[in-house]
């Protein structure tokens, strides 16, 4: 008898990490102008989540310098969130201080990559963010965890699931309302991803998680499609494919929006999203940047 076909969410909410994870592994410093144009044609789309950038130290992320002006400058639409990322309290006031409403925090299930990207372990980087969770509860601002390594670390190998479900449970503990689970470097497979989401969701509810998933392998939309099919409802993508990671050498870009949008749509589940906008904002940002996009499904219209 066959097995029955698994079920899949009617509706998938993208969070777009274009303009934050995206931009900060690029090489070329994009002008503060062009970055509140990205976010704002990113809006028009219909996405309801849209990373805005990130109130980490211009030391370690230079591209992201402009943190204040580029939030300040925004068009903030009517349901669309905007959360940025903060390292610490100071990030968390830096933040605050031009209206952000949403943040995000992050760390990694491997001890070896914390200590490269940030120079804490695991446990002190969840400690240092205590009175970040502290006052965001206080203030009414939401939180969005991130979990970095969930199947590879560059500087440790396998990452054992037990860590990742431990690091996931405790930014859910603290209050985040979602945690993302970051395949960093790209290199799972559908069947490494679906058990590490089985395994984490053993312990954290399916409702407050989501994937990010790079595509160094090639493997993110096989991966995205496991674990669709586990329950899982949020994907984390960029547009045009940007970003990496500044910290793991030789991890390529994030998955496409594009792609996964027009993945989504063809398995009959809806996003909200203009994905004619999304391809547009995508081959505008490929042309700011001076290469090709990303996206497959840009490229494979651009020649149809």
């Amino acid at each position: 008898m066959a097995a029955p076909a698994p079920r899949l969410p009617g509706h998938v909410r993208i969070v777009e990490v274009g303009a934050r994870d995206g931009l900060q592994n690029e090489k070329k410093i994009v002008a503060t102008a062009a970055k509140i144009e990205l976010v704002d044609r990113l809006s028009a789309t219909g996405l309801q989540s849209i990373e805005a950038t990130s109130f980490v130290s211009p030391k370690w992320i230079p591209q992201l310098a402009d943190a204040a002006e580029v939030f300040a400058g925004i068009t903030r639409l009517p349901g669309v969130h905007y959360p940025v990322l903060v390292p610490n309290l100071q990030g968390y006031e830096r933040a605050r201080a031009v209206g952000a409403e949403e943040i995000a925090i992050f760390t990694a299930a491997s001890e070896a990559f914390n200590q490269r990207n940030i120079n804490a372990g695991i446990d002190e980087s969840l400690a240092r963010f205590a009175p970040v969770m502290e006052r965001a509860c206080a203030e009414g601002v939401r939180v969005r965890g991130y979990v970095s390594t969930v199947l590879g670390c560059p500087y440790q190998g396998a990452v054992p699931l037990a860590d990742v479900v431990r690091v996931a449970r405790a930014l859910h503990a603290m209050g985040c309302y979602e945690v993302s689970l970051g395949d960093t470097i790209g290199v799972g497979t559908p069947g490494k991803a679906r058990a590490m989401l089985r395994a984490v969701a053993a312990e954290v509810p399916m409702a407050a998680l989501a994937v990010h998933f790079h595509d160094t392998y090639g493997q993110a939309l096989s991966n995205i499609l496991a674990c669709l099919e586990e329950g899982v409802a949020v994907v984390d993508s960029s547009v045009s494919g940007t970003g990496g990671c500044p910290y793991a050498k030789g991890a390529s870009g994030n998955v496409a929006s594009e792609d996964v949008v027009y993945m989504l749509h063809g398995l009959g589940i809806e996003t909200g999203i203009d994905l004619g906008r999304l391809v547009e904002t995508g081959r505008w940002l490929a042309a700011l940047l001076g290469r090709d996009s990303g996206s497959k499904v840009t490229r494979a219209l651009a020649a149809a």
